[in-house]
């Protein structure tokens, strides 16, 4: 009988050696059980470690986006000048950044990462966004939130707890001021 319990327990620690291995199943620490890891659906975003790829169908102004399945994604950490806004109109510099914004992503493929929020209190994705080469492998491009901010076309925007590339924007934006760039040049 002692045998038996032993193969038994030995054959379950196979089976869940196996099990997280393969990826199938996690071990939760803090629960001390096994739990089984969600399998995306076929239509959803192809998700590469915190990235996901996806294409931009429409683009609303200079930091807001429409991706496929028709959710918004505004850019975390960068903000660029009002075009639609109902109190605000358009802004100084609001329709370059808009257009801009249009011809780095329009109808791309786009890896996006998640920092903190899931979303903001507009119900829009919080994400930052690169521009996908689609003729190397695994490869992205340009960062739009920083180009937007190295450029003139935004300014860096800092909300906590989404921080993970704030220093990189404030250096961006410190560096347009300096050399005059964009809304630095034409709004003062």
């Amino acid at each position: 009988m002692k045998l038996k319990k032993n193969w038994s327990f030995l054959s379950s620690l196979i089976v869940a050696g196996f099990l997280l291995y393969s990826g199938a199943v996690t071990f939760n620490p803090n629960t001390l059980k096994f739990e089984k890891k969600a399998v995306p659906s076929p239509t959803a975003p192809k998700k590469l470690n915190s990235f996901f790829e996806v294409r931009v169908t429409s683009v609303i102004d200079g930091d807001t986006i429409i991706i496929e399945g028709n959710k918004h994604v505004r850019y975390i950490g960068i903000d660029t000048p009002e075009t639609k806004h109902p109190a605000k109109g358009v802004q100084c510099y609001g329709l370059e950044a808009s257009q801009k914004n249009k011809e780095l992503v329009d109808g791309k493929l786009i890896r996006m990462q998640k920092d903190v929020s899931e979303t903001d209190r507009y119900g829009r994705l919080l994400r930052y966004v690169w521009i996908v080469n689609e003729n190397a492998t695994d490869s992205a491009g340009l960062f739009v939130n920083d180009y937007l901010v190295r450029e003139g076309y935004a300014v860096a925007s800092t909300f906590p707890p989404d921080v993970m590339y704030s220093k990189q924007f404030i250096e961006a934006a410190r560096v347009a001021r300096e050399e005059n760039k964009g809304l630095w040049k034409s709004c003062n």
